[in-house]
């Protein structure tokens, strides 16, 4: 077997050092990591694949046959994702972002409203999952100081769990991890250059705030509300050292979700227009 060994240009995609600021207020720990993926430093060139994000999985051979029979029911089958179903606000979120003179730390309100789809399917593939929008506002100021939209999937078969986002300065991810269906918490990841699930910025953002790395932690807590850390890690121009930018809050629910429009038609027997708001 061929080896790759842990060139110098390869060995920063090797090694993770991570260190939080004490300025995050409260969001970790000041602290430091080393993240050694490969231990002794050799990988074999079959190995390199999983590595550097492409799955080798094994998918059935027929890729265009589809589940003969598939639950509408999205709601009961979200795994993981179900406790996310709903409205949810929160009051206390924390933004650690970078500015010309260090770190600013905003305070601010938040909505996210996450309502079931119906299932999904890529061939034999099945995705349940939640379409979402958030809408930050900081407090003190009436514009608007972040918005996103997206999807939460999960995938029974694998115990796969993706998010994908969107936001409205140029940024898209897709976004994966694995949990388990009664899991207390979801953790999903992508990186700059992944070869599956990466990012992709507009050409200024990636010239100026280089985003190589996000991460996204989901903890449900027992009182049935959910709190998150999200961590953007960015190469600001001009800087030496890599930027965490922080974001956190807990929400709490305003309101349950709807039913998917396959399970309102099955349930509530409305009609097809009815059931996917067309008037």
């Amino acid at each position: 077997m061929s080896q790759y060994s842990c060139a110098e240009e390869i060995a920063p995609r090797l090694r993770l050092f991570v260190e939080v600021d004490a300025a995050s207020a409260g969001l970790m720990d000041r602290r430091a990591a080393t993240v050694d993926p490969i231990g002794s430093c050799r990988y074999t060139l079959a190995a390199l694949p999983a590595y550097w994000g492409i799955q080798m999985s094994n998918f059935p051979e027929d890729i265009f046959k589809e589940p003969e029979k598939v639950d509408p029911d999205t709601l009961a089958n979200l795994g993981p994702l179900r406790r996310l179903a709903g409205i949810w606000e929160g009051r206390k979120g924390v933004d650690l972002n970078p500015k010309a003179d260090g770190p600013e730390r905003r305070e601010y309100l938040e909505r996210i409203e996450m309502q079931p789809i119906d299932p999904q399917t890529n061939g034999p593939q099945v995705f349940y999952g939640l379409r979402y929008h958030v809408h930050i506002v900081a407090d003190g100021e009436d514009i608007t100081f972040h918005d996103q939209t997206g999807y939460w999937l999960w995938e029974p078969a694998t115990g796969l769990v993706m998010q994908t986002l969107a936001i409205p300065r140029g940024q898209t991810a897709l976004v994966h991890g694995n949990a388990a269906a009664d899991g207390d918490s979801l953790h999903v990841q992508a990186e700059r250059g992944n070869a599956n699930y990466r990012i992709c910025s507009t050409d200024f953002l990636e010239w100026a705030f280089r985003t190589d790395a996000y991460t996204f932690d989901v903890t449900f807590n027992p009182d049935g509300s959910w709190s998150y850390v999200s961590d953007t890690l960015l190469q600001v121009r001009g800087r030496t050292e890599p930027f965490h930018h922080f974001d956190r809050n807990t929400l709490t629910k305003v309101a349950e979700p709807t039913l998917n429009p396959l399970q309102a038609i099955v349930r509530r027997g409305i009609t097809r227009a009815e059931a996917h708001g067309y008037k």
